[in-house]
């Protein structure tokens, strides 16, 4: 496995749907590995804290795997290993995912694009 952060181009879907306002999305995607620690506490359990890496990120948050069993709403904290900030983030999205994990989706309560450390490329970028 590939050591620091990893990109994949855009797709031309991706692309294609820039270009329609009522698919476009508040901001640039980057398909990225950072690690990740997501933890928190859920309902009557004990806490968890489970390390990952961003499948997926942009300003608003991140797309993750894991395989503690979340719920769409819950708040939980998600910290960037690598510079040890901390930031508060919502479930805001479950899918299946590979094994017994699911795909996560956490989202910012405000935009914070500085929270990764990446330059974001320009919007009109191809």
């Amino acid at each position: 496995m590939p050591k620091g952060p990893t990109a994949k181009m855009p797709t031309p879907t991706d692309s294609a749907l820039a270009g329609n306002p009522s698919t476009r999305r508040r901001s640039q995607r980057l398909f990225i590995q950072i690690p990740v620690v997501v933890s928190g506490q859920l309902d009557q359990n004990p806490p968890f804290s489970e390390e990952a890496n961003t499948v997926v990120l942009n300003a608003h948050g991140a797309l993750v795997q894991l395989k503690t069993a979340l719920q769409i709403g819950k708040k939980v904290m998600l910290e960037n290993v690598r510079t040890k900030e901390k930031q508060e983030v919502t479930v805001v999205f479950l899918a299946p995912a590979e094994g017994r994990k699911s795909n996560v989706a956490l989202e910012f309560t405000s935009p914070r694009p500085d929270f990764w450390h990446v330059a974001f490329p320009p919007e009109d970028w191809p």
